[in-house]
């Protein structure tokens, strides 16, 4: 049995519905124009540009879809826009996973005008309007002799991949930076003691084009405080004596600075094994005093440091096989009895070096960071 179709219903009902010929076709009088569809229009642009493809790639499906449903033209300029966003969409993620942005990257950082803080380098000295705190955009190079914000003494390029995170990213910075600021600033006893360490670190927008440094700086410790004159003093503003005595300073300062946090009392075989690495440290920093030619001013201030670090190796030899806390304190004491002494200060006026010890503390300086 049929059912007849409703009143009013153009169509009768079936399980198809109606054929084709039964359509609704949208119909306009003769020699009315025919108007072009704006969102084809957008979506072709889109695509020709390749600027926001995916957005191109909708707006040409929904120009198509209104097209077919308003009889409006522009239908080949809807596919056009389309087929064109679509391609630039792959090129987008092929880009982006293969790594080939940093050439974009490294481009824009050419290009960019009146922002030189992703292209800052070691030795560099800057102001920036914001100061050295949050994010950074932009920086002035300035002349390192006069005042300025900041002075860059490393650049460290992280490794490609994933974005790290930014805790990952401020640890690395952390262990670089701190490592790498006796590198460029040699003399630690002529270093200001308000001075801190800071770093400009990637963000994740900057990362999506190939931004891998992490740009280690120096800078006041007090807000808006400005440095005056370059910290710089390595191999190439130091003499070759310089530089030798500062390494082997240096390097038995940074065995110094891993002593175990626990006391001897709640760690002892820790603190032994630190006094063995200790001893060892100072036996080649004596053999590199021993082995320079040094000028004949230096030579015996040399030779006198040389018999105290002596001394004091053995007492961190005999630190590190103590029975217990309180013998393993007393050669403690001794081997620090000639660290920074009269000796040390007599040899570094002999070579031209700082010559006045650090206040307690005043090396270990601080971190900040910002980022790009």
């Amino acid at each position: 049995m049929s059912i007849p179709p409703p009143p009013g219903s153009r169509h009768p009902q079936g399980p198809y519905g109606p054929t084709p010929a039964d359509r609704p076709q949208a119909h306009r009088p003769y020699g009315t124009p025919v108007s072009v569809n704006a969102l084809a229009v957008a979506a072709l642009v889109l695509g020709v540009l390749c600027f926001l493809p995916a957005a191109g790639l909708v707006l040409g499906l929904i120009a198509l879809w209104q097209i077919r449903r308003s009889g409006q033209s522009g239908r080949g300029l809807a596919i056009a826009g389309s087929v064109l966003s679509a391609v630039g969409i792959v090129l987008w993620v092929v880009v982006l996973s293969t790594g080939a942005a940093s050439d974009v990257w490294e481009e824009f950082k050419d290009g960019a005008r009146g922002n030189e803080v992703l292209s800052l380098e070691k030795g560099d000295c800057f102001d920036t309007p914001g100061g050295l705190e949050g994010d950074t955009y932009d920086v002035d190079r300035v002349p390192c002799e006069g005042r300025h914000d900041g002075e860059v003494f490393a650049v460290v390029t992280l490794p490609g991949g994933a974005f790290p995170g930014d805790g990952k990213i401020t640890d690395v910075a952390d262990e670089k930076c701190y490592a790498l600021q006796d590198q460029y600033a040699m003399d630690t006893w002529a270093m200001p003691a308000d001075v801190d360490v800071y770093y400009l670190l990637p963000s994740r927008v900057s990362w999506r084009f190939g931004d891998r440094a992490i740009t280690c700086l120096f800078g006041g410790a007090e807000e808006k405080a400005e440095l005056t004159g370059s910290l710089r003093a390595d191999p190439t503003t130091l003499d070759t004596g310089q530089v030798v005595f500062l390494s082997t300073a240096n390097a038995v300062d940074a065995a110094l600075r891993e002593e175990p946090g626990k006391t001897p009392e709640a760690d002892l075989a820790a603190h032994r094994a630190w006094a063995g690495q200790v001893h060892d440290v100072l036996g080649e920093q004596i053999e590199a005093l021993r082995g320079h030619s040094w000028p004949a001013g230096a030579r015996k201030p040399v030779a006198d440091l040389v018999e105290d670090m002596e001394d004091a190796r053995e007492e961190w030899r005999r630190a590190s096989t103590a029975r217990d806390a309180d013998t393993y304190f007393a050669h403690y004491d001794k081997a620090y009895g000639s660290v920074d002494g009269p000796a040390t200060v007599t040899a570094r006026k002999a070579l031209g070096l700082a010559a006045a010890p650090p206040a307690s503390g005043e090396d270990e300086r601080g971190t900040s960071e910002a980022q790009v």
